[in-house]
């Protein structure tokens, strides 16, 4: 065997196993979490398919190279059946680098420590027996607390050189949007499109279309023009099964001659670990509440 065939040889074994740890692993605490996904699946799973590569795989840019297209493999495949978004698989791409290099170090440091040792193999083989224990055990413990979503509100608000009589009607019904779309409308975010009012006052019927789908809502207050109230009654949108809205609001303020309009929407999210999915969720529905709110104010 030639030189650069070993290390091309422990690449290959390494991107199987770290692809194989990423899929089953997905498909399993999506059966048993859905609609949650937790740390479990985004910082455990690919620390433990890091350590799984290191302990198959001898060199470091052998390992680094296994890891990226481990990772490459495991979202295209999930996004190629329907599984999860590309926008989703964006977002976790940096966690799940980050956890499958700690989990890479610490193979590494064990895998010498292995190889110390008489009959270093065995620890080894031992080892990557253990990762789907440690998966199943890190499921039982955290999905006990994952059974409530969080709820976060959201605000953005824009000034309209018009007066509220005139922004009210402009919130009731969209028949398009003519603005610049955000960022995160490129790689993913649903694109709202237009919007239609069937009746007026509490009780009317207004349905938001996006271009992967549409939002019932129902009116829950109406006060004309300061305030419009809206509860989500479905949502038939493809994906975002772990994120879902629960309330929209418009206020209308006076200020002058112009109108200070406010969008607050209330989502609920089953994503973890907080600390990373919450700032990238809020962006999200900001980008959207921008989209919106500039359309209104450019007509």
């Amino acid at each position: 065997m030639t030189d650069w065939t070993r290390p091309a040889f422990g690449a290959l074994i390494g991107v199987v196993t770290g692809t194989l740890f990423g899929l089953l692993s997905f498909l399993f605490l999506a059966a048993v979490q859905r609609p949650s996904m937790g740390q479990t699946l985004f910082v455990l799973t690919p620390v433990v398919a890091g350590f799984s590569i290191a302990m198959v795989t001898k060199k470091w840019d052998s390992m680094a190279a296994a890891a990226m297209i481990s990772v490459a493999i495991t979202l295209v495949v999930l996004i190629m059946f329907g599984k999860e978004g590309p926008l989703c698989a964006l977002m976790a791409f940096p966690l799940i680098i980050a956890a499958l290099a700690v989990g890479i170090l610490i193979g590494a440091v064990a895998r010498k420590i292995f190889s110390a040792l008489r009959g270093g193999s065995a620890p080894k083989s031992l080892m990557l027996l253990i990762g789907p224990l440690v998966i199943f055990v890190g499921e039982r413990v955290e999905t006990p607390r994952m059974h409530e979503p969080r709820t976060e509100v959201v605000e953005n608000a824009i000034v309209v050189n018009e007066s509220p009589e005139k922004v009210w009607s402009r919130i009731l019904s969209i028949d398009s949007i003519e603005v610049s779309k955000p960022m995160l409308m490129y790689v993913g975010l649903p694109i709202p499109e237009r919007c239609t009012m069937q009746g007026r006052g509490v009780g009317a019927k207004r349905t938001c279309y996006f271009d992967v789908g549409y939002i019932e809502e129902t009116v829950t207050s109406w006060n004309p023009p300061q305030e419009l109230g809206l509860s989500i009654d479905r949502t038939h949108m493809p994906g975002r099964h772990w994120l879902g809205f629960e309330s929209a609001e418009y206020l209308l303020e006076a200020q002058g001659s112009a109108t200070l309009l406010t969008r607050r929407t209330t989502v609920f999210s089953y994503l973890h670990p907080v600390w990373y999915w919450r700032g990238l969720e809020r962006m999200g529905v900001e980008q959207e509440h921008d989209y919106i709110l500039r359309d209104v104010a450019g007509r």
